[in-house]
This record gives structure tokens, C-alpha cells and sequence, in this order.
């Protein structure tokens, strides 16, 4: 490791970013974009990083959610069958993650992502307030629930995001709400890969339980933060975490990968990803109007 585990410094700085990703986390999603870079930092191996990143992340979400519970933002009515086939659909995909490529995908969901992003931009106005359904609870739950757990069990990146877009979209929660629903599918699914890399001995449990401190805290005080404030603090947090999370796949799946070298050289693959990004935008803005 970089830094030596003895050293008198180290398990503040990992409490503390603990704390910083909870809190975030708690809020809008996207605490691993602060505790993947730190613990790939202490030179710890990829694949311990990413099972001692689940295992501490587990705490601050389990608290988030809690929270929200009791403040009666989560009903029982639905989450069950989302929370079975997700769980399972985590399990498919962390075990599918060990003899599928994800090339093609890692490159398809900055993309997606970006989708997110604008139609968020353009609909100020998103997640408001509670609107009336698009889909009924049960075939929403058999889509996006194993979907959705099967991309976190797979790869994951995003996945918070997408949750909480498809909840305000589809069955017209408030982002509040979404939120909150989101912290609970998160966990679920957490669960699910903490026990896979757990079997595969992927953990640093001392480091985890030390970060998983921090999360604790954080995550307490993200849900209160969000149940305060609502819309004022989730949405420019939601924001800023989208954009994030796709500079950083683009970066780690275009750049690093030397991929925009190959798309710059290549006129027919540069026309197709312009169209590519103006169908986006055009969609983007197609369903702002659509919804205004």
C-alpha cells in the first residue's frame, strides 16, 4: 500500500471520507466517486477496493434508509416485489460480471447517463411534486427492478441516478421520495455483491469497518440534510453527481482507453455518435415538452 496501515493518519483520513461520501450519498447517490479513488489510492488491489467500497458503503446506506423510514417516506406497499427481484437480479448480475465482457457497456451508459442529465437540466421542475403514474407498480418493478439490480450486481456506476430517474418518470414520485426509495434498493443490492466478494475473500474488513464509521454518521446526517431541505439541496447535488459520474466513465472508458483516438480517426463513427448525441438531446428536450 501506499500508505502504511500503521500509519497515525490513515484511519482518520479514511473515517473522514467515509463521513464526506455518506453524506453525499445520502443526499443524491454517488458516494463511490469519493471512496473508489481514495481506497485505489492506498494501492489496494481493484477488485478488494470495489468489495471493501460495497461493505462500507452498506452502513451509511442502511442508515439513510433508515432514516427515511422513519420520517415515512418508504411504504411497504410494492417495495417487497422490488426489492425480491432486484436482490436477485444483483446476484445474476455480480456472478455474470465474472464471464461477461462489459466493454460495450461501460461505453453505452456514460451515454444514457447524459440522458439523465439533460432531461433533468431542461425539467427544472422534476420531482417537484408527486405526479400521476405511467406504469403500474408490478410490471415497473419486474422491468427496472431486475435491471436495474442485475447493472449494479454487473458493473454499477450510475445505477443511483437511474433509480431515481425511472421512480419520478415512471411511477411519478417526488425526488424526495425517489430518493428515499432509491437508498433502500441500493442497500438491497449492496447486500447482494458485499456476499459475493465476501465469499471471494475481496474485503479489507479493517479498513471497511473504519470508513463504515464515518458512513454512519454521514449518512444520518445526508438524510436529514434531504428531508429538510427537499428539493433545494437534492437536486443541485443530483446534478453535480450525474455530471461526475459520466466525465468519470468517459475519461476512464474513452481516454484511458485511448477509444477517442480511434472514433477521432474514423469520420463514419464520429457522424454516429454526433447523431448519437443530438437523438439524446432531441429526446431530452422532445420529453421536457412533452411534460410541461
Amino acid at each position: 500500500m501506499i500508505i502504511e496501515l500503521t500509519s497515525q493518519y490513515l484511519f482518520p483520513l479514511l473515517f473522514l471520507t467515509g463521513f464526506a461520501a455518506g453524506t453525499v450519498d445520502a443526499i443524491a447517490g454517488g458516494g463511490g466517486l469519493i471512496t473508489v479513488p481514495a481506497l485505489l489510492g492506498l494501492g489496494i488491489p481493484p477488485h478488494i477496493a470495489l468489495g471493501t467500497n460495497k461493505l462500507q458503503s452498506l452502513f451509511g446506506t442502511a442508515v439513510a434508509t433508515y432514516r427515511y423510514h422513519k420520517q415515512g417516506w418508504l411504504q411497504r406497499e410494492g417495495l417487497v416485489l422490488g426489492l425480491v427481484l432486484s436482490f436477485i437480479g444483483a446476484v445474476l448480475g455480480s456472478i455474470s460480471s465474472q464471464f461477461i465482457q462489459s466493454d460495450i457497456l461501460k461505453k453505452v451508459i456514460p451515454l444514457l447517463l447524459l440522458f439523465v442529465l439533460l432531461y433533468t437540466i431542461f425539467t427544472p421542475k422534476l420531482g417537484m411534486n408527486a405526479e400521476k403514474p405511467k406504469m403500474k407498480e408490478v410490471p415497473f418493478y419486474f422491468i427496472f427492478g431486475t435491471l436495474l439490480g442485475f447493472y449494479d450486481g454487473f458493473l454499477g456506476p450510475g445505477t443511483g441516478s437511474f433509480w431515481v430517474f425511472a421512480l419520478i418518470y415512471f411511477l411519478g414520485h417526488s425526488l424526495l421520495k425517489a430518493t428515499a426509495y432509491t437508498k433502500i434498493f441500493n442497500l438491497n443490492t449492496n447486500i447482494a455483491a458485499m456476499i459475493c466478494f465476501a465469499i471471494g475473500n475481496n474485503i479489507d474488513y479493517k479498513i471497511g469497518f473504519c470508513m463504515a464509521a464515518g458512513q454512519i454518521l454521514g449518512g444520518h446526517l445526508g438524510a436529514h440534510l434531504a428531508i429538510k431541505k427537499g428539493l433545494q439541496i437534492i437536486r443541485p447535488i443530483f446534478i453535480t453527481v450525474v455530471s461526475l459520474t459520466i466525465a468519470t466513465l468517459i475519461y476512464k472508458n474513452y481516454i484511458q482507453t485511448g477509444t477517442w483516438k480511434i472514433i477521432y480517426r474514423d469520420p463514419f463513427k464520429i457522424l454516429i455518435g454526433i447523431l448519437f448525441l443530438l437523438s439524446i438531446l432531441g429526446l431530452s428536450y422532445f420529453l421536457h415538452r412533452k411534460n410541461k
